[in-house]
């Protein structure tokens, strides 16, 4: 396995200036999510100096970091190179597409994007200035987390940036407009945004809230607001949860025991366990874990019930938040996470069958062996989103809007967890979730993945795009991201060889470009 790297040669220094190297580029990809390496591959293909910034040292955000059961919608909606992307998965397992995958074989196949068009990466970075030249990106200063390189930084020039992070920093230091939270229903006419209190991933009646059941004045268990949820429809800043696809295996040679986590607290499931006694699950997959089935006798576990692995509550400060305090809402994860299959396993009071099913699972032996074979990407759900030339909305998911700038589509069902778990006549209530689908495949506006001209005219948003909360619910899928990646790749490349904004770009020249070439194949040819 090949990873493209920059070395660095460390030598005494007594600034900050001393430590920065500066190099210049056609493009700047940062992020490198699956959407990332797709534009960055886009753009190399297409002819032009790209970097491609990552934040670990994985490439692929969560499309290799445990969500291998692909959410889909409608596969007619997964074009170009993101259908590229899982025709390759099915040729490592013998079939002419596969949707369903390994992490370490979904990360290679990332890996081998990266070097067929001999992208330049930059690992283990995250972004601490941007500069700007009125409404023109000209460089970003990028710092290492690596522990031996702390301190040294990076200037990357470039002409056009494409931001492909899950947190949309390079958007928000650019100075772009942006929202966190959930807009009102009245603010773009919507039914299903704001405060949502629905049955899906719901409570039962009768699970009290309190330490001492009965009793308000003892307190409320772990993880429960005391605010009195809003109306139906109101918006406010809480995010959706977020939690990790968790990758386990049941092989004996490959399996890796559950151990007690160093920072475990059984007190954080003591509401699970009210919740047991009134639902008296079946097995793991009633009402507690989603146990998806992988190659290789390997799980990809998402959230399923009241009270799963999604930590709802507990992000609020992440979006926003600087490396410091997101490095520890991603660590509380890890702990709520890994202690929640612990307590699974171990706890007394699960009752033994439960306990003895969640025993048959360990960690792969085979995935992650350089972060303690757990993935490094948390479920970002949801962080920032622009506000951009045009807002994707409801009204686009269900087709009463239908606009002609369209550079991808998005298929899947208005999909919000949740947000906040309350308490409501007494008995403990999640807040937030939302599952709305039915509707066609529906177009993506080129408006929603650039800023306003008048905030910045060489950047692209592909993944922070700008849509309302739940319509971004809709559209935030891997496969989504990596046919907008591509779009944005492609556009920046336009904007570069035509001379013009992102804003100025001709649309329907682009959406030729995508049709004709989805694999970026003719120009590639042409110019190598």
């Amino acid at each position: 396995m090949v990873r493209s790297w920059f070395f660095f040669i460390l030598i005494p220094f007594t600034s900050f200036s001393q430590a920065q190297q500066i190099n210049s580029f056609d493009i700047c990809v940062y992020g490198a999510s699956s959407g990332g390496v797709i534009a960055a591959y886009s753009a190399s293909r297409l002819g032009k100096k790209v970097i491609l910034i990552s934040e670990s040292l994985h490439p692929g955000g969560l499309s290799s970091g445990g969500l291998g059961n692909t959410d889909i919608g409608n596969k007619s909606a997964i074009t170009g190179l993101a259908r590229d992307f899982y025709r390759r998965i099915g040729q490592h397992y013998g079939n002419a597409e596969q949707w369903i995958f390994e992490p370490h074989v979904a990360e290679e196949i990332f890996l081998d994007y990266i070097k067929s068009a001999d992208v330049q990466v930059l690992y283990n970075q995250h972004l601490i200035s941007v500069k700007k030249s009125g409404t023109r990106l000209q460089e970003i200063i990028v710092s290492s987390n690596h522990v031996g390189l702390k301190g040294v930084t990076e200037i990357i020039r470039a002409k056009e940036f494409i931001d492909c992070s899950y947190e949309g920093d390079l958007m928000a230091m650019a100075s772009v407009s942006y929202t966190v939270g959930r807009e009102s229903n009245l603010e773009y006419n919507e039914t299903y945004n704001g405060v949502q209190l629905k049955d899906k991933h719901q409570f039962p009646d009768g699970v009290d809230p309190y330490n001492v059941p009965g009793e308000s004045a003892s307190g409320v268990l772990w993880g429960i607001s005391t605010q009195i949820p809003a109306p139906s429809g109101t918006g406010d800043k809480k995010i959706q949860a977020y939690n990790f696809r968790i990758c386990l295996t049941d092989s004996l040679q490959n399996r890796i025991e559950i151990t007690r986590p160093g920072n475990y607290d059984s007190t954080l499931y003591n509401l699970l366990l009210r919740y047991i006694e009134i639902k008296k699950p079946k097995n793991l997959e009633d009402g507690l874990l989603n146990i998806n089935l992988m190659p290789g006798r390997k799980t990809d576990i998402n959230n399923n019930g009241p009270f799963s692995t999604d930590m709802i509550g507990m992000n609020y400060g992440y979006p926003d938040g600087n490396f410091e305090t997101r490095k520890k809402i991603i660590q509380d994860h890890i702990d709520y996470d890994k202690g929640l299959l612990y307590f699974l396993g171990h706890d007394k009071r699960i009752p033994e069958y439960l306990r003895n099913e969640m025993l048959k699972w360990g960690y792969p032996r085979d995935e992650y062996p350089d972060n303690d074979h757990w993935t490094p990407q948390l479920y970002i759900r949801e962080s920032r989103r622009m506000i951009g030339e045009y807002v994707m909305t409801e009204a686009n998911c269900v087709g009463k809007l239908r606009i002609s700038d369209s550079v991808g589509e998005a298929a899947y069902t208005m999909d919000s967890h949740n947000c906040q778990r309350v308490i409501v006549n007494g008995m403990v209530r999640n807040e937030g979730d939302v599952q709305v689908g039915g509707f066609a495949p529906y177009p993506i506006s080129y408006r929603s993945i650039i800023p306003k001209k008048t905030e910045c005219t060489n950047l692209l948003v592909p993944v922070c795009l700008s849509a309302s909360h739940i319509a971004y619910g809709s559209i935030r899928m891997e496969p989504v991201f990596m046919v907008l990646g591509q779009s944005s790749a492609i556009a920046a490349v336009m904007a570069i060889d035509l001379h013009l904004s992102l804003q100025e770009i001709p649309i329907k020249k682009l959406q030729k470009e995508l049709k004709e070439d989805p694999l970026v194949m003719r120009r590639f040819k042409q110019q190598r």
